[in-house]
């Protein structure tokens, strides 16, 4: 990671398609069009955004570049879920597959998950000490072969994964060399302040997912009270500024720390129509501008 001291401008702040409700997990809601949702981005000034899910732009490198710059869009890469514990599943072509990808779009981080193996986030597998050996090493030779293609792969800690809890990243810090996506709203959810991370292991940080969360929502989820998806559909993350975590203190920690990374606005969402009005798109200019907020000042 770059330690250089210059402050981050506002221009880093990027999108995500799941602030619109785009989403990988079948069955997950209502699927916006990728020109209603890259022309709302562009609409409120955003400069770069993710890839989103399979099919949500073009396979094809060339005409998933031409679709993002006819918006206007950088590209920054995408979430990529990965089998990394499984004995005789090599994640490596996966990997390479996508590459291509990201060449033609000028993509340079490769937001990698360790997907149990189920459909949605609502359950894990407990993992064993040769399934964890394996899964460390992993994160380690994707990282390497995304690198000889100058893609930097981040592990991503995500709610109802194989790294998940506060000691699942311990572990993982203790026992790879990956980079991580900081997931403001992951991480606090699976038991990890976001902001106690940032200043743990500023060095590892590489990327950033911001997400604010309402904390009651959440601990329901932490209990087994709601599943994931359930707590998504309450309303558990809001918009910037307005939940349980402190944004301000996570990027005045990052800045401190010399990343000069991209902020990536994520409110995940799950729609159950075509929205009326403005839909998610008032939510995500409400982030936007208090991320604006933060990132001028100091």
């Amino acid at each position: 990671m770059s330690q250089s001291t210059d402050q981050t401008a506002p221009e880093k702040i990027a999108g995500a398609p799941i602030s619109w409700g785009v989403c990988e997990v079948p069955g997950w809601g209502h699927q916006l069009s990728a020109d209603r949702v890259l022309r709302e981005m562009a609409e409120l000034g955003l400069s770069a955004t993710e890839f989103g899910p399979d099919g949500f732009l073009p396979a094809e490198p060339r005409a998933r570049a031409e679709v993002l710059t006819g918006h206007g869009l950088q590209a920054l890469g995408g979430f990529t879920p990965l089998l990394l514990h499984v004995h005789g599943r090599d994640p490596v072509p996966e990997v390479e597959a996508a590459l291509p990808a990201y060449a033609a779009s000028g993509a340079d981080v490769m937001v990698v998950s360790a997907v149990t193996g189920l459909d949605g986030y609502d359950s894990r597998p407990a993992l064993d000490v040769e399934g964890w050996d394996r899964l460390l090493r992993n994160l380690d030779r994707l990282a390497s072969v995304a690198a000889q293609a100058g893609v930097k792969a981040v592990l991503h800690p995500h709610v109802g994964t194989m790294v998940e809890t506060g000691e699942d990243v311990q572990r993982v810090l203790a026992g790879a060399e990956v980079a991580l996506c900081l997931d403001t709203g992951h991480l606090l959810i699976g038991g990890t302040d976001p902001a106690d991370l940032a200043r743990q292991a500023p060095d590892r940080i590489a990327h950033t997912h911001l997400k604010d969360v309402d904390a009651s929502v959440a601990a329901q989820v932490q209990d087994g009270r709601l599943t994931y998806y359930e707590a998504v559909c309450q309303g558990m993350y809001r918009p910037l500024g307005t939940g349980d975590v402190d944004v301000t203190a996570i990027v005045e920690h990052l800045r401190k720390s010399g990343y000069d990374g991209w902020y990536v606005m994520e409110q995940d969402t799950v729609l159950d129509d075509e929205p009326r009005g403005e839909g998610p798109l008032a939510d995500v200019r409400s982030s936007a501008e208090h991320l604006r907020a933060v990132l001028s000042t100091g």
